[in-house]
């Protein structure tokens, strides 16, 4: 059964893009734990990141190492946070977070709220930081 990021990457459910290529996609949270809160996630339906082949893995990281290049420009912070729970959606994923403190990846606080709006401009912001 196809998971909601399943549906992102068919584009059955709309995302504010950051970044994208063949193999993998980075898009906003729509309930971040910080401001910029990116998930990066590899187009191949994988529920579990480590049953990824080495190769993939690899340059699934390369690929956020690039996003979270871009995020740092775009996004005050003193650097990005970076987590693999893989619990709340049985797709392999990866998340980038802005961060000061230990405290700002806290998943147990309240997300924030942020409209849809606020994202696309958000999402506009980082893009522009990208590769520069």
């Amino acid at each position: 059964m196809a998971s909601i990021f399943s549906k992102i990457v068919a584009g059955e459910i709309p995302c504010h893009r950051i970044a994208e290529s063949d193999d993998f996609l980075a898009f906003l949270d729509i309930q971040p734990v910080q401001t910029g809160h990116t998930l990066v996630i590899p187009k191949k339906e994988i529920d579990y990141l480590f049953d990824l082949e080495d190769e993939h893995l690899a340059a699934l990281m390369q690929f956020a190492k690039k996003v979270a290049q871009g995020l740092r420009k775009s996004v005050p912070c003193n650097r990005i946070g970076v987590t693999v729970i893989g619990l709340e959606v049985p797709h392999a994923h990866v998340h980038l977070i802005p961060i000061n403190s230990l405290s700002d990846m806290d998943f147990t606080r309240p997300k924030k709220n942020v409209s849809h709006d606020e994202l696309a401009h958000l999402a506009e912001h980082i893009r522009s930081f990208l590769d520069k």
